[in-house]
């Protein structure tokens, strides 16, 4: 059978517009051939989100922006169609992000920790995260205000690059070198003066040697004398210190003991250091003796006789 070009132009035109629509839906977020579960979201503001957009987890996409519906109160209510075989948590979280710095937004979906999944027609959390250009702004303040530090160094250098400081930098710099090469000088100087004082400190540190030679010499003698101190300490400490000291006492005792009988009037050097009588008599007895051995020497014939023949004393 002759199909004619009529019927064929038909077919060819309800196919195309078939495939017109399928597109369309595609586009919006519709997809024909497969089931999808709807969730929605309510935002306050949806800027730079559109229909079909990209409803991502972790960068994967599970669906697309279906819908988007204005409400008396200003907020948006969007709706997501989700792959079927995709499940999503019922406290999960539908992020609105950047995607670039045009301020394209997308959704992407915060899976939470919940083991009761969402059914189809549920709204889900919602939150807004900011622009990128937002992100970017205190960082642009931060470039603007180096640009502007930069400005004025530049301007700086542009004002210390004028001849008159170039002038007064070289002469600084020959300053220097003039400094540089005195300082030369100065080294050979004293390096002759080291040179030639070479004998005299080598003889210096030769007697500093010498002396701690002698200073070590030194310290085997002191530790002998130490050993010597401390051994004398030793027996002084062991000495029977206590029992000397009580004899000292009681000899201070005794001799006190002594002389107050002295300076008493009981005992015979009392009577004659105390009693002026009896020293009187012994001074008049010494006086009868004194005048006796006189008298004795005198006249001896009185008080001595001597007979050669035996005969007795003449009466």
């Amino acid at each position: 059978m002759k199909i004619s070009n009529e019927t064929k132009i038909g077919a060819l035109t309800a196919i195309s517009i078939t495939i017109l629509i399928l597109g369309y839906s595609f586009l919006r977020g519709s997809d024909v051939f497969s089931g999808s579960n709807k969730f929605y979201a309510v935002y306050k503001s949806v800027d730079g989100l559109t229909v079909s957009k990209p409803v991502l987890v972790n960068g994967f996409q599970i669906g697309r922006v279906s819908k988007m519906k204005l409400q008396q109160d200003g907020h948006t209510v969007v709706e997501f169609k989700i792959d079927h075989k995709y499940n999503v948590p019922e406290n999960t979280l539908a992020r609105l992000v950047s995607t670039d710095l045009l301020g394209g937004k997308a959704i992407v979906f915060e899976y939470g920790n919940s083991n009761i999944y969402a059914s189809d027609k549920d709204t889900l959390r919602a939150d807004i995260q900011g622009s990128l250009a937002e992100s970017l702004q205190p960082i642009q303040m931060k470039a603007e205000n180096l640009i502007s530090k930069l400005d004025s160094s530049l301007a700086s250098i542009n004002k210390i690059l004028n001849p008159n400081f170039q002038k007064n930098v070289d002469r600084s710099f020959m300053s220097i070198a003039n400094s540089l090469q005195t300082l030369e000088g100065i080294t050979k100087k004293l390096d002759g003066l080291v040179a030639a004082q070479t004998g005299h400190i080598n003889g210096v540190l030769s007697n500093a040697e010498a002396l701690s030679a002698n200073l070590k010499t030194s310290s085997v003698d002191i530790n002998g004398i130490t050993a010597n101190f401390k051994k004398v300490s030793n027996d002084l400490a062991g000495a029977n210190l206590k029992q000397t000291l009580d004899n000292l006492n009681k000899a201070t005792t005794d001799l006190q003991a002594a002389v107050g009988k002295v300076n008493s009037k009981d005992g015979t050097i009392g009577l004659l250091l105390n009693d002026p009588k009896m020293y009187n008599n012994l001074n008049s007895a010494s006086k009868h003796l004194d005048s006796l051995l006189i008298d004795v020497k005198a006249h001896p014939k009185r008080y001595v006789s001597i007979s050669v023949f035996g005969g007795g004393k003449n009466k």
